[in-house]
């Protein structure tokens, strides 16, 4: 594989780059400051909506789209993508500013992908333009919705509409309140074959019957303004036309979703596990706790060897799944994905530990991005499929190849 880029690629890195270091990286303790204020629970930071101006002034905009989706499309593929979105990582609201964050994301290519014109119209060139948020409600609490097939929220035809019931939580953003759109993943029929059962429908979050019961906090944090929250979908009714694809497409659907989304968190885990590796070098060779730096303490180099090469290992693989993804497909690519999802967020998680721990009880404050970085890594190792489904899948897969040859 040919992993140099084009100049063209050149160029759009450093652009990135210095919109990070710029704009981005400087307004870090001014967005904290306002998120955590309680009087300012699920207002949107000023700065944020500043910087995505800026962003989408610059051309910085959209760049997570394949260009298999045309006109909504920059034109870039996954493996051109994945330096930009390792770039974002850097802190966990950057994406945001460029257009590319969860669950935006995976919404926007659901509907680019699989929707009908009218819901591009109505939907997708909303979210693509950045006027509105969405969310994602697939997982529930009483299922096990690492497998998407286990969901029991009903999607019943009556008539011209859709009577939808159910409960569901981790819908991220759905406490933003630019979020208009969620997209529900239920089942139209739980008689069929199991895994044609489920449905993806359009539900406005205005829709009567739609109840945002609670908050859930993430390790203690509400992540205001997006937040999580538990929904209670009581008799929500929508047109017909809502459904996308098709009854029976929604495993299909969620299957093509989280392929992309996936992949884009392990590029963004390598950024934010660079940045930790950077700033770790930078506080041991500045700190002499014992007579000598810490940067010439044997424990501590080993543990900087050790992050730089678990970067780059994870770096490879990750381009690696973004270069099978662009020409082979999700179901091709699936190994790979996997892989990388087992590998990077635990790399990312090991990286920031070691930080952490050489910048001692600084690098659990407010003071450096590790503690929050640490906790993302953490958070990703359950969100989109827990570690041991995809070891499970990938070992699964990886006995039948051997058996097959």
């Amino acid at each position: 594989m040919d992993f140099e880029y084009t100049d063209k690629m050149k160029g759009l890195i450093a652009r990135v780059d210095a919109f990070m270091k710029e704009h981005i990286l400087p307004a870090e303790a001014e967005y904290e400051e306002f998120v955590h204020d309680p009087a300012k629970l699920w207002v949107v930071p000023p700065i944020l909506e500043e910087l995505k101006a800026k962003a989408k002034a610059e051309g910085l905009w959209n760049l997570f789209l394949p260009k298999e989706y045309g006109k909504y499309s920059p034109g870039l593929s996954n493996l051109e993508y994945a330096p930009l979105a390792e770039l974002m990582g850097q802190n966990e609201w950057a994406s945001e500013v460029f257009n590319c964050s969860a669950p935006d994301t995976g919404n926007m290519e659901v509907l680019a992908r699989y929707g009908s014109e009218a819901q591009k119209k109505q939907w997708l060139e909303p979210l693509l333009s950045g006027d509105i948020r969405s969310a994602y409600l697939m997982t529930e609490p009483q299922n096990a919705c690492s497998d998407a097939t286990n969901v029991e929220c009903s999607i019943v035809r009556e008539g011209d509409e859709y009577v939808i019931n159910g409960r569901k939580w981790w819908s991220s953003s759905v406490y933003d309140p630019r979020c208009k759109l969620l997209l529900v993943m239920g089942k139209t029929d739980f008689d069929a074959p199991r895994h044609i059962q489920q449905s993806t429908i359009i539900v406005p979050k205005d829709t009567p019957g739609v109840k945002i019961l609670r908050p859930l906090k993430v390790m203690g944090e509400l992540h205001s303004p997006q937040g999580h929250g538990e929904v209670l979908l009581e008799n929500v009714r929508v047109p017909v036309d809502n459904i996308i694809l098709g009854e029976g497409r929604g495993f299909e659907i969620a299957q093509g979703r989280l392929g992309p989304g996936r992949i884009h968190h392990c590029m963004r885990l390598i950024g934010a596990a660079q940045r930790c590796l950077e700033l770790m070098c930078v506080r041991v060779e500045n700190r002499s706790p014992f007579g000598k730096k810490l940067s010439e303490q044997g424990s501590i180099r080993q543990d900087i060897a050790k992050s730089r090469c678990e970067i780059e290992q994870a770096r490879m693989l990750t381009l690696l799944a973004a270069n099978k993804l662009d020409n082979f497909g999700n179901k091709v690519a699936l190994d790979l994905i996997a892989m990388i999802k087992i590998v990077a967020p635990q790399m990312c998680q090991d990286v920031a530990d070691r930080a952490m721990q050489a910048f001692g009880g600084m690098g659990v404050s407010q003071d450096t991005p590790i503690a929050q970085i640490w906790a993302y890594a953490r958070i990703v190792r359950i969100a989109d499929g827990p570690d041991e489904v995809h070891m499970s899948q990938l070992g699964k897969l990886t006995i039948r190849k051997y058996n097959e040859e």
